[in-house]
C-alpha cells in the first residue's frame, strides 16, 4: 500500500514540473525575459502558482510519507491526492484572478494541517 504513497508523492512533483514549465511558456508569451519575476502581471501570476507550489510541497512531501508511517497509508494518500486537486484548483483560481485562489489556498492548507497534525499525534498513540 505504501506504493500508492510514493506514487502520489511523484504526482505532485510532476505537478510541480509542469508549473514550471507553464513558467517557461509565460515568459515567451509576455516577455519577461529571465531572471526577472515582474513586469506583468498575467506572468506573475504564473509564476506565483509555481513558487507558492514549491512552498507547500516543502510541508507536504515530508508530512505524506510520515503520515502514511504513523497514521494511515490510505488517508494519507486521501490527503495527497486533495493537495493535489488543491494545487490544481489553486493554479486556477490564482491564473485568472488573484482573488480567486482562495479555494485552492484552502484545499491545500488544510491537507498539510491535517497531515503535520496527524503525524504528531500518530507518533504518540
Amino acid at each position: 500500500m505504501q506504493e500508492y504513497t510514493v506514487v502520489i508523492a511523484m504526482l505532485a512533483l510532476l505537478q510541480c514540473i509542469y508549473f514550471s514549465m507553464r513558467v517557461g511558456d509565460a515568459r515567451a508569451k509576455f516577455g519577461v525575459d529571465a531572471p526577472a519575476t515582474t513586469g506583468n502581471t498575467d506572468f506573475e501570476r504564473i509564476n506565483r502558482v509555481h513558487y507558492n507550489t514549491i512552498e507547500q510541497l516543502v510541508i507536504f512531501m515530508p508530512a505524506l510519507f510520515t503520515f502514511s508511517t504513523y497514521v494511515s497509508p490510505l488517508w494519507a494518500q486521501v490527503l495527497g491526492v486533495a493537495f493535489i486537486i488543491g494545487r490544481f484548483v489553486y493554479s486556477k483560481g490564482y491564473t485568472n484572478d488573484a482573488k480567486k485562489r482562495a479555494p485552492g489556498m484552502i484545499i491545500t492548507f488544510l491537507s498539510n494541517v491535517v497531515l503535520v497534525v496527524g503525524t504528531i499525534i500518530g507518533v504518540f498513540i
